[in-house]
């Protein structure tokens, strides 16, 4: 194969969707302490036209949870607005297009906004969810969000969907598939 053939090739092979491979993304209880205890991991695997996540979850409050892509890889506890909140150091929900508009998944808000994470009365997640217009790459160096409570998909009448604080986080890394 020529040099000009084969940068071609492999030009085409590094920037295609398919050179992101899948993501395993730990995820850990979060307190006002930090990152806590192991609840198990969420996988990410891309799909025709978006990805699927497949929870292995357990340990977590049975009911719907807020589920959401964080802009910052980071998990730890921070202030705001002059109190100690877990979870803050991951930042606000994923909005490249700076939309600042909570719809859920599909709804043209946030890009970050996924399905509700479903936990069944055991404790466990393992229902896998398919978001359309994410890619892999989007998740590169973000952080997964699980929230106390439910999310409505809108801003009122409490903002980003009403879920609530911060009861488990995962950070995404690149290179850490």
């Amino acid at each position: 194969m020529n040099r000009t053939l084969g940068f071609a090739v492999f030009s085409a092979l590094a920037f295609s969707p398919a050179a992101f491979a899948d993501y395993k993304v730990d995820m850990n209880a979060i307190d006002v302490k930090g990152v806590g205890a192991s609840l198990g991991s969420v996988k990410i695997t891309a799909d025709k036209g978006g990805v699927v996540l497949t929870p292995d979850l357990k340990g977590m409050p049975p009911g719907d949870h807020g589920f959401h892509m964080h802009e910052k890889a980071n998990c730890s506890a921070m202030q705001k607005d002059g109190k100690l909140e877990p979870g803050e150091g991951a930042g606000a929900h994923f909005d490249p297009k700076k939309t600042h508009k909570h719809a859920g998944p599909n709804g043209g808000g946030h890009r970050g906004d996924l399905p509700a994470l479903k936990v069944g009365a055991d404790g466990t997640a393992t229902a896998p969810m398919t978001v359309a217009g994410l890619r892999l790459k989007d998740f590169t160096n973000r952080s997964l969000m699980v929230h106390a409570g439910g999310d409505n998909y809108s801003d009122a009448p409490k903002p980003n969907g009403g879920g609530g604080a911060r009861i488990a986080c995962g950070v995404v890394q690149a290179g850490v598939k």
